[in-house]
């Protein structure tokens, strides 16, 4: 049976391996921004600069077109919020601390330090009404937004006041903050119901129907309480002071849902905005827009608890406004700038004209046109792109810094150039620039037009230089030629012909030199020994403690000969 297995062929494989590319170290990238921080950073920044100090309230008109209202200093400024320009201004006496627009957005009532409160048309600019029965400066005044009859005021004097404005008089004086009444709001639900922040950290809510004329609910910020809002649905309040921004929910008793704590330095102020579609799980989104003297502002998002977007500024913010289109975003500052936002996108005409308080654009992501070869941007497609591993990077050569006589050769200003190169310090320069005149055959004609003091700038370079093996071939001649060209000038100047006896000793020191050379002999396989016997001459002189360096030149000028025999043929 052995004999009848035959043997089968085995199967060979061939394997192939195939080279693999290494893989890449994962790129860095930036994050990509969110839908939410697009439509933030839509808003085209615009500064008006043009006031003279803090502005410590901003308030717009709930009626389109929206202008918004800015204190400052003694003074109320009117601004349009599609030009974002001033329309009208209207003066006190005293500094203006606050101001507010009526639902109807035809009365404006603004306070002052005096504890004076005005109510003045919009259009007209005529003052209506004056409020007077604070004994210290009013802080804030707050039209409610379901009454056009009443406003509250706080200020100083710790008492919070509900006013009759058609008959200038009080109807309740509400006590209970133990220190200044500095900020409030009105309820959206209810033009009877308020609430009150004060610098004694507490936050009350009031109820002008409450016959004690006390407090419904009070709650501790814990800081003194720069600003109070209501969040669109009535039941809950914010609040800002200290570093710290809380929400409190009122239905709950004032029980704190959630403190934020983004910001480093005391948060100023607070306004509500929205983000959002018409419809969808994005519709009426709102958010908590604070700003602080860090110079931040922040977009809180207080239904996921979290800051959904900052900004940086260059300046300590004191007020926020946000239309109720939300198409302006107006912030005002400690130095008297504000920094007004308007977004790029267009207007929703039929949201425009409802004019409802809470109306705002939707938030929809701009559409990227495709590139086409007529666009401009085609041809810079990719600019932006980090190289990959292995791409070859073809470098722009670095733009080459000219010097100042560089320049004026380029304009062919020679002799300012000449002049130019002999006040610096570094003679290849001034044998280059030279040179190139003498290439440019305008050395000899920027040499008759030196005045005195240029001349004996040359002739002061020639004394120094002039002797130089280097650059004696060039500047030997051209010394032969100035004595000859300016010989009446230099005889007229005592400091000419300074720098002429100089140059004399110095050629006459260079000639002795070149004699005592000329004793050496010199061979390519050495010095033969009465060299040796030249040298100790000069040393039993005593020409070495006399001159230390005369005998290193010596040596160096030995040297030199030996490599350039024909060196010194201009002798």
């Amino acid at each position: 049976m052995a004999d009848l297995l035959v043997e089968q062929p085995r199967e060979i494989t061939i394997s192939k391996t195939f080279p693999t590319k290494p893989k890449l170290k994962p790129k860095a990238k930036t994050p990509s921004k969110t839908p939410e921080s697009k439509y933030w950073s839509s808003f085209k920044s615009h500064q008006i600069s043009n006031l003279i100090s803090s502005i410590p309230s901003i308030d717009f008109s709930p009626i389109s077109p929206h202008q918004f209202a800015a204190t400052n200093s003694a003074s109320l400024t009117l601004f349009s919020s599609q030009t974002l320009s001033p329309t009208s201004t209207i003066s006190f006496s005293d500094v203006v601390t606050s101001c507010s627009f009526r639902c109807d957005g035809s009365l404006i009532a603004a306070s002052d330090l005096s504890g004076l409160i005005r109510v003045f048309d919009v259009k007209t600019r005529t003052p209506l009404r004056r409020l007077k029965s604070h004994t210290r400066p009013v802080r804030f005044v707050k039209y409610p937004l379901l009454d056009k009859l009443h406003l509250v005021s706080g200020g100083d004097d710790s008492v919070v006041k509900y006013w009759d404005v058609a008959g200038e008089s009080v109807v309740s004086d509400l006590y209970g903050h133990r220190d200044y009444a500095r900020c409030g709001d009105c309820s959206p639900i209810n033009g009877e119901i308020f609430v009150t922040g004060s610098y004694d950290h507490t936050v009350k809510l009031w109820d002008v129907r409450v016959d004690s004329k006390e407090s419904v609910i009070e709650v501790n910020h814990g800081k003194p309480v720069e600003d109070v809002i209501f969040l669109p649905s009535g039941g809950m309040v914010a609040t800002a002071g200290g570093n710290s921004l809380k929400i409190w929910d009122l239905i709950g008793g004032g029980k704190m849902v959630y403190s934020m704590e983004s910001h480093n330095k005391t948060v100023t102020s607070i306004c509500v905005g929205k983000v959002g579609k018409e419809s969808g799980e994005e519709a009426l989104q709102y958010r908590i827009l604070s700003v602080a003297l860090d110079g931040y502002m922040k977009v809180f998002d207080y239904a996921k608890m979290k800051v959904t977007h900052s900004m940086r500024f260059p300046a300590p913010l004191m007020s926020i406004g946000f239309s109720p289109d939300c198409m302006t975003r107006v912030i005002g500052s400690s130095n008297g700038i504000i920094f007004a936002g308007r977004r790029k996108g267009k207007e929703d005409v039929g949201e425009s004209k409802s004019g409802n308080f809470w109306a705002l654009g939707s938030v929809e992501e701009p559409q990227r046109r495709a590139l086409r070869p007529t666009y401009f941007r085609y041809f810079h497609r990719s600019q932006g792109e980090k190289p990959n591993e292995g791409d070859h990077l073809i470098m722009r050569p670095k733009k080459v810094k000219l010097s100042e006589h560089d320049k004026l050769l380029k304009k062919f200003r020679h002799k300012e150039a000449l002049v130019s190169v002999l006040s610096g310090k570094n003679p290849e320069n001034v044998v280059a620039v030279m040179e190139e005149m003498v290439a440019r055959r305008k050395l000899l004609k920027c040499v008759v037009n030196l005045d005195e003091e240029e001349l004996g700038l040359l002739l002061g370079f020639l004394h120094k230089h002039s002797t130089m093996p280097r650059h004696s071939g060039l500047l030997m001649g051209l010394t032969k030629k100035v004595l000859e060209m300016r010989a009446d000038d230099i005889r007229a100047s005592d400091a000419l012909k300074s720098h002429i006896r100089n140059l004399k000793r110095s050629v006459e020191e260079e000639i002795r030199i070149q004699h005592s050379l000329q004793e050496i002999q010199v061979t390519r396989d050495g010095v033969y020994p009465f060299c040796i016997e030249c040298l100790s001459r000069h040393i039993s002189a005593g020409e070495v403690t006399k001159k230390p360096c005369f005998i290193l030149n010596l040596i160096l000028k030995v040297l030199s000969v030996m490599e350039l025999p024909n060196f010194f043929v201009w002798l």
